[in-house]
């Protein structure tokens, strides 16, 4: 499998192997930059604001961490528009249709941040600017590559005029316009050359040299005719709401496999629909295919033996009959019961979470759901939801209960933690105990939960707000346990002081264990917010502007319970847009 990612975080171990194996990708293909030049990319990740540019990094990797090309895109914020710096795939047949597929993330990149104009470099295919023969034919075939979206260079300027006499290949500036759009006025292109020439050339480019290419942009900015092609073969992207701006959604296919037909059991395949009912009269989820992964992830989160028995006691038991604990043995591990039946009790934490012939299979789904909607985020999606049953978070490492067998937020969690600092935003009303006790000893995952205390409010026994974190995970957990009766503007009191501390985390990824269980009317919460409640809670979640994976748990007054999440996701898209026009202003 070969994906393409943003570098967000130049400290994440995955990330630095990347950046290693990018390094050498430059000094196997452009040894003429040198070990300065090339060491200075990255100075550009870690200090953008000293070459006055933003600094983005695309890879395009495989299930192995191996890099098959990348990308290093300087962007201006304030006349909004990319500088595409270096793009560069490894040769042979694996990086074949990489070096497509980095380019129109790109275009989609500078899309999603309501840009319309897209700059980079090109050696010329004019012989008279390339006496180099043996040079020619490359350069032909790149500019080719490029026209196929439409990109050509800027004509009828000096913009290739050799700084030094003599000098051979001078570059052209090539513009794609990767939505509908027309090319820039003079005014506005001579800042955008003089802003590329000193800031990128400051050191090689006199001030006479820079002005002298400034001055010769005249109205109107020409584009060459394509030359290769009769139109572009890829077209242009759509404005507005793009799919980098849409919210991913990926729905637990297999959800109501897993379905428990006895009264009084509200965790039912009938919430799925109902949330999607109401999301469907919105144009801001796109949905996202669920694909497999491998078990090791849910390993890396959940003790083995407790895999290896939930996956065998499920498969032993017939179709339509459910077992429930009822024995809870104290838990010596070297002494655990041999009936399966009653070993349940020694992996669970109440009563009344069932095990059945299909709860692994949905389980085990719901994971993939949402490690595919975390995947989406790595390749730059802006957000995702991972819409599952049964849910997951109050599944700790060696225990089940609440309805939840696996940690779907959790096993999300630590997948993204190997590519930047992590925090969780629980916001169901019951206490997020399974990623607290997961994380209860790391420094790079940041667990929140705003929930009942639990002298009222399932699970009881954690949620208390002196549990901070042992050893490492000190002051790495915050708990923010509210009484029985609360306001919107209560809630939102908390949320504020719980998004507070989330920024002073400054985390790479954002995941929201997301309950609707906080509404009037739901059968296991007794507070009462209103939609518009739910929709200011979306605003304010998306005001942190982090990439954000939404992973599904409670919520159960089905009634209203797709209404509540229309609203919450709403207030979440509005304010998101909100904050790029801003940003990009």
């Amino acid at each position: 499998m070969i994906r393409i990612r943003k570098i967000t975080d130049i400290v994440a171990a995955k990330n630095q192997q990347a950046i290693d194996q990018v390094k050498e990708i430059l000094r196997n293909q452009i040894p003429e930059l040198g070990e300065g030049r090339i060491d200075q990319f990255v100075d550009q990740l870690r200090d953008p604001l000293k070459y006055q540019f933003q600094t983005m990094m695309l890879v395009s990797d495989d299930s192995r961490g191996q890099i098959k090309g990348f990308a290093l895109l300087m962007i201006d914020a304030h006349l909004k528009f990319f500088y595409l710096d270096f793009i560069a795939t490894l040769p042979g047949r694996t990086s074949m249709g990489i070096g497509g597929a980095l380019y129109q993330n790109i275009r989609e990149e500078v899309v999603a941040r309501g840009f319309t104009e897209l700059y980079f470099e090109c050696l010329p295919d004019d012989p008279e600017l390339c006496r180099d023969q043996n040079k020619l034919p490359d350069n032909k075939r790149r500019l080719a590559f490029y026209e196929k979206f439409g990109a050509r260079p800027i004509i009828n300027t000096k913009y290739e005029m050799p700084v030094n006499p003599g000098e051979d290949c001078p570059p052209y500036l090539v513009l794609d316009l990767p939505a509908s759009a027309d090319p820039p006025d003079a005014r506005r292109l001579r800042k955008i050359m003089r802003a590329i020439l000193e800031r990128k050339y400051g050191d090689y480019c006199t001030p006479e040299y820079v002005d002298e290419v400034i001055r010769s942009v005249k109205d109107p900015v020409t584009l060459r005719p394509l030359r290769y092609y009769q139109k572009p073969v890829i077209p242009p992207l759509f404005g507005g709401l793009n799919m980098k701006r849409k919210i991913g959604i990926v729905i637990n296919d297999k959800h109501s496999i897993h379905h428990v037909r006895e009264i009084g059991y509200v965790e039912s395949p009938v919430r799925i629909p109902a949330i999607m009912k109401e999301l469907n009269k919105t144009d801001v989820f796109h949905e996202i295919p669920p694909r497999d992964f491998p078990i090791r992830w849910i390993e890396s989160i959940h003790d083995q033996g407790y895999i290896r028995y939930f996956k065998t006691i499920c498969q032993g038991l017939k179709e339509g009959r459910s077992i429930y604990p009822y024995v809870f043995p104290i838990r010596n591990v070297t002494r655990p019961p041999k009936d399966l039946s009653v070993r349940a009790g020694y992996y669970c934490i109440d009563t009344f979470t069932p095990l059945n012939n299909n709860a692994y299979i949905a389980a085990r789904r719901a994971v993939d759901c949402t490690l595919t909607a975390a995947e989406s985020i790595l390749k730059g999606s802006r957000s995702a939801y991972s819409l599952v049953r049964p849910p997951g978070h109050h599944a700790e490492r060696y225990v089940f209960g609440g309805f939840c067998y696996f940690n779907n937020n959790a096993i999300a969690a630590n997948y993204l933690s190997e590519y930047g600092k992590v925090a969780i935003l629980d916001v169901d009303y019951h206490h997020g105990n399974g990623q607290q006790q997961i994380f209860y000893d790391r420094a790079d995952v940041f667990t929140v939960s705003i929930h009942g205390h639990p002298s009222f409010a399932y699970p009881y026994f954690t949620g208390f707000d002196e549990e901070t974190g042992v050893g490492p995970g000190i002051n790495h957990n915050l708990n923010i346990p509210l009484k029985k009766e609360i306001s919107g503007i209560e809630y939102q009191k908390s949320l504020k002081r719980a998004l507070d501390r989330i920024r002073k985390f400054s985390p790479a990824y954002l995941v929201v264990a997301v309950g609707f269980d906080t509404a009037k009317g739901d059968p296991t919460g007794t507070w009462k917010l209103g939609y518009k409640d739910f929709e200011q809670n979306g605003r304010m979640i998306a005001g942190l502007n982090l990439p954000t994976l939404f992973v599904q748990e409670g919520g159960y007054y089905t009634r209203s319970i797709g209404v509540v999440a229309r609203h919450f996701f709403t207030g979440f898209i509005k304010e998101h847009l909100m904050n790029s026009l801003t940003r990009n202003r």
